[in-house]
């Protein structure tokens, strides 16, 4: 399916974006192109959201809210420094969610299919090991008691994550990118909720993928595919940087890493794709948003993994996110994902859309890290709302 006037698109700006060298094609649409006053850097904030974890006993939440203090305080303190022996005691934790038990063992003390306190570590441990960590390092002796359940997942560090054809017109779930990244995901296309952004056509990711973890700036050129998979500017350019919420690298808290770029119409195209047999396949996904659910199964297409399916297995997460040049970032309320067969995602899958696997395919979340097999996502609610956009699916 390709958008054309019909629809009436406006065509991004023409020949003033960075990393442009020649000028654009002609302008496909029937609308205006930004003026000079468009010509700035366009962020978005986010809205607190009702908590998701109302069902959980108010001991659990506090408990977590605690380990969130403590992981607060210890970017703060570090600075985005890691030290020799950064993966001892306190600094093993990586994350903290709200999961199921998943039975006595070393790594569970929680029930079966009840809820339980989900600590994502970098080096395996022991559950006595990661209380004993947490009291000490951040004092919540709450957590030692023997009837908070506990499970411990191995991340590893969670990593910002980096998929490899050109096609045309771009379908989501292939490799994007700003012009000085590696490549990312299309997620999806969105329009503006409001004039004059919707008369925009707009692809979605994340921050760290179209607007290089806030190096970005209005009008960029953003290419597909990525440029690690061979994309250059001007002739593999489908859009420009048109609006991302930056990422507090400060120890303040981010629940979102989204951005959008400004697309030509018939650049781009609503289906996604995998590859059934070598040979590109398209599906479309809802445009309804629907709230994530612990057990609920879900799907993605990305750059680097293609087609793969999960289950939710922790919400309410609460993560340190390693972007590299020594800046890591804190984030809350995200979802936590696990491959049914193998891995959910991988590196250059960032910006992917998550979505029901059934037959609705209902939008779930935004993919932006992972670590080991576990991929964490921005709740679509809260990304919808953080850019003002509405999916076009």
């Amino acid at each position: 399916m390709m958008i054309g006037n019909e629809n009436g698109f406006s065509a991004p700006p023409g020949g003033s974006g960075r990393g442009q060298s020649a000028d654009d094609e002609e302008a496909v649409g029937q609308f205006a192109a930004p003026g000079e006053d468009d010509n700035t850097i366009e962020s978005a904030s986010v809205s607190d959201m009702p908590d998701a974890l109302s069902g959980v006993s108010m001991e659990l939440l506090e408990i977590k809210r605690s380990i969130e203090d403590g992981m607060r305080q210890s970017i703060s303190q570090a600075a985005g420094v890691r030290a020799a022996d950064a993966f001892s005691d306190g600094g093993n934790i990586q994350g903290v969610s709200i999961g199921l038990g998943e039975g006595a063992s070393d790594s569970s003390s929680g029930e079966p299919g009840l809820p339980a306190l989900t600590l994502y570590v970098a080096e395996p441990t022991s559950v006595d090991r990661a209380k004993a960590a947490i009291v000490g390092a951040m004092g919540v002796r709450a957590v030692s008691s023997d009837r908070v359940p506990v499970n411990i997942v191995v991340t590893g560090v969670i990593d910002a994550q980096p998929h490899r054809f050109r096609l045309r017109p771009a379908p989501g779930g292939v490799s994007v990118g700003h012009f000085r990244i590696t490549a990312g995901t299309i997620g999806c296309l969105a329009v503006g909720r409001s004039a004059p952004r919707n008369s925009r056509l707009m692809i979605l990711s994340n921050n760290h993928v179209l607007a290089n973890s806030n190096g970005g700036v209005f009008n960029d050129c953003i290419v597909q595919p990525g440029p690690i998979d061979g994309g250059r500017c001007p002739q593999d350019q489908v859009a420009v940087l048109e609006r991302f919420v930056p990422i507090n690298f400060s120890g303040g808290v981010n629940f979102v890493d989204c951005a959008t770029g400004w697309a030509w119409p018939d650049r781009v195209r609503p289906e996604l794709v995998y590859l059934s047999g070598g040979v590109p396949a398209y599906f479309r996904i809802s445009n309804a948003l629907v709230a994530p659910a612990l057990g609920m199964m879900v799907g993605k297409s990305g750059r680097t993994t293609q087609l793969t399916q999960g289950r939710i297995t922790g919400l309410g997460a609460t993560i340190n996110v390693n972007y590299g040049g020594g800046r890591i970032a804190l984030f809350q309320d995200q979802i936590a994902i696990t491959g049914v067969s193998g891995a959910f995602s991988a590196g250059g899958d960032s910006g992917s859309s998550i979505w029901t696997w059934n037959q609705q395919r209902n939008p779930v979340g935004l993919l932006f890290a992972g670590g080991n097999n576990i991929t964490f996502a921005n709740q679509m609610r809260r990304v919808v709302v953080a850019l003002d956009i509405n999916l076009y699916t």
